[in-house]
């Protein structure tokens, strides 16, 4: 079991829709894949068409009372299930304090997992929290979108600061490219000059196109109701350049 987290300090980033297409582009080449959707926002959930509702909340979750199996439901892909986002997982922060171990919590939840997924990703809420410690210990790979602007950028380098600082030698950082529009030269620009200087990052940009921004309205991962486009290949790309990263 591989866990990789969706995750970014900065907010409006496509990270839900990338955690979303890309479990799906994994489930559909045959890999038994979860979405945890730990947003309580619960977009990742909405995308599914599953209520983003979690009996007992995230306190009995934590507190070892509710098992993480018993909660998952299966999407309408084949290979591809989700545990539904909460939202009381907006006083996650608060439930981790309380525990002993805190940043270990949800590695300890993942664990009797292992057997029955492949891939587990995480579509991790914005910011740096106790939450966010916890995710980051629980992860093999964090999957980082950037958008190829001054303020993404800024917020790379405070992950990657924050990463450096706490000593989290075991967890690979690899970002790269979302909501790209390479009719930009700002854009084009960045993207540039940040290959040159981040050798992890993916080479694989995704566009900021319409057929992405329709997941709200086609509540599904894009996958599922456009069968070829540019985006659909590059989702399909870039799962190949991950898999090249993914430990054997």
């Amino acid at each position: 079991m591989h866990v990789l987290a969706v995750y970014s300090i900065k907010g409006g980033v496509g990270k839900t829709s990338s955690a979303v297409n890309l479990a799906h582009t994994a489930a559909r080449n045959g890999y038994r894949t979860l979405v945890w959707d730990l947003d309580p926002q619960g977009a990742g959930s909405y995308y599914f068409r599953i209520k983003p509702k979690i009996k007992g909340g995230s306190k009995e979750l934590i507190a070892g009372k509710r098992d993480l199996d018993g909660l998952i439901k299966g999407t309408d892909f084949d290979n591809l299930d989700l545990l539904p986002a909460d939202f009381s997982f907006r006083n996650l922060d608060l439930v981790l304090d309380d525990k002993k171990k805190p940043t270990q919590q949800l590695k300890k939840l993942l664990k009797p997992l292992a057997e029955e997924y492949d891939f587990i990703f995480l579509d991790c809420p914005p910011n740096i929290s106790l939450l966010s410690e916890a995710v980051f210990e629980a992860a093999d790979i964090l999957l980082s979108p950037i958008i190829p602007t001054t303020l993404s950028l800024r917020t790379l380098e405070q992950l990657e600061k924050f990463i450096k600082d706490n000593e989290l030698n075991k967890l690979r950082l690899i970002p790269f490219f979302s909501m790209a529009d390479r009719r930009k030269k700002m854009h084009r620009d960045i993207m540039i000059n940040l290959i040159e200087s981040h050798p992890d990052i993916l080479a694989t940009a995704i566009p900021y196109a319409s057929d992405i921004e329709r997941m709200g309205l086609e509540r599904m991962p894009l996958g599922g109701y456009v069968k070829k486009s540019q985006s659909t290949a590059a989702y399909d790309a870039l799962w190949q350049e991950i898999l090249a990263r993914v430990p054997a």
